[in-house]
């Protein structure tokens, strides 16, 4: 069994990885998808498996968007008790001054 994708297909696959990279973005993204998977005309175990293979990827990429999102909220808690730091120092050597 051996399938090639035309230049139409790669492009929508494309748009569909793209897609998928939002997670606001997901449900357009499957949408597409599925009329893709309809234009390859694959027997009815290999749909099943690629649309599950689709279904991980955007998985993936939700949990990617998860971990993204955390990761900035994280360095936005860091970067604040950074500055509230430096702040406390400032004013503990001013007091230290003055005294």
């Amino acid at each position: 069994m051996n399938h090639s994708l035309s230049q139409n297909q790669v492009n929508l696959l494309k748009d569909c990885l793209a897609l998928a990279l939002d997670p606001k973005t997901q449900a357009e993204a499957d949408r597409q998808f599925l009329d893709l998977q309809d234009s390859l005309n694959m027997d009815a175990a290999t749909s099943e498996v690629v649309q599950k293979l689709w279904a991980e990827v955007l998985a993936a990429r939700r949990s990617a968007a998860f971990w993204e999102r955390l990761s900035d909220a994280e360095k936005a808690i860091s970067d604040g008790l950074a500055d509230d730091h430096l702040r406390l120092q400032q004013n503990y050597l001013r007091l230290v001054q003055e005294q």
